[in-house]
């Protein structure tokens, strides 16, 4: 059983049960009311054989979704919407916080070919939409949108696949570390480039791929730009403008780079010998997160991620 599993990982699950003969759901988190642990699109893979692969709510209702479709009493040949802590006493039981609600689609999967499908595309880069009639279950897939993760209405509901986001990290160090451990939380894949031989991780962090090329060809080699969020952590001009010049010509949502107001004009003379004009290099936020007033790593990684999320998020008016 995996809570902390992306979709690619969720799909390969219920592609490999599939495969193996067993009965198989997806499920899928379409409403939330109240403090629900997990967002809209959230995805679990589960089997009759009470395994499961991915999460709905964090772990409060994982168990009892399992085993009721494990007894036959959710799933079937059209999808089947499920309540769960509708009542205060209920949503207590379950472990849901401040009596939130959410509302979970389950689909039996009965052909392995259709998920096989879906990954190959998931794998070779592409941006997908999978769109579930809620009435028949039939399934499509379109062209993904990249602002539009998940949307339900009255007959259908759509889940945008893709590559995941990304956050590249230039510079090892107690703020990347910071970072790179809390987007892995929010489903990020990571990648800490840093060429520097002093700066060779003792202890890589678990889930983080370290890269030891140089930052331009990190970015360059990014699968999906547009999802990436490219930090610069360095302090070392060598290696921070090499990663941000690069960032400047690429797709990236968010591009920052930490430092003092001071360091940033500095960065920005640099920029602008390479040739890069004002309104280009106003797409770096620098210095990079939200004004907290703390000199703390842990801090300045919340800081950040705060101002990533924000952007990732359309939030233009942040502080």
């Amino acid at each position: 059983m995996s809570e902390q599993a992306d979709d690619t990982e969720v799909l390969a699950a219920a592609l490999a049960w599939l495969q193996a003969g067993k009965r198989v759901a997806l499920a899928t988190v379409v409403r939330t009311w109240g403090s629900s642990p997990r967002p809209p699109g959230s995805l679990l893979a589960m089997n009759d054989a009470g395994q499961f692969v991915g999460s709905v709510s964090g772990g409060c209702v994982e168990e009892t979704l399992v085993a009721r479709y494990r007894d036959g009493e959710v799933a079937g040949p059209a999808p089947t919407l499920v309540d769960f802590g509708v009542n205060r006493q209920e949503a207590t039981r379950m472990g849901l916080p401040c009596g939130g609600r959410l509302e979970v689609l389950v689909e039996e999967l009965t052909d392995p070919q259709p998920v096989g499908d879906l990954l190959a595309r998931l794998r070779s880069g592409e941006l997908v939409a999978r769109r579930v009639d809620l009435v028949s279950g039939e399934v499509s897939l379109l062209p993904g949108n990249k602002g539009v993760e998940f949307r339900v209405a009255d007959t259908e509901a759509t889940k945008t696949f893709g590559p995941a986001w990304q956050l590249l990290l230039i510079g090892d160090g107690l703020v990347a570390r910071h970072l790179a451990s809390m987007a892995r939380q929010l489903d990020y894949r990571v990648t800490i480039c840093d060429p520097r031989e002093a700066f060779a991780p003792i202890t890589p962090l678990d889930g983080v791929h370290y890269s030891r090329g140089m930052p331009d060809d990190a970015v360059r080699d990014l699968s999906d730009q547009a999802r990436t969020a490219i930090v610069a952590l360095a302090h070392d001009p060598r290696q921070d403008d090499l990663g941000l010049s690069a960032a400047l010509d690429s797709r990236a949502f968010y591009i920052g780079a930490m430092g003092s107001r001071t360091s940033a004009q500095v960065r920005r003379g640099r920029l602008e010998a390479l040739g890069y004009k004002p309104d280009q290099i106003e797409r770096i936020h620098g210095p990079a997160g939200l004004t907290i007033g703390s000199k703390r790593p842990a801090e300045i990684a919340v800081s950040i991620l705060a101002q990533i999320t924000a952007v990732r998020n359309g939030i233009q008016d942040y502080a």
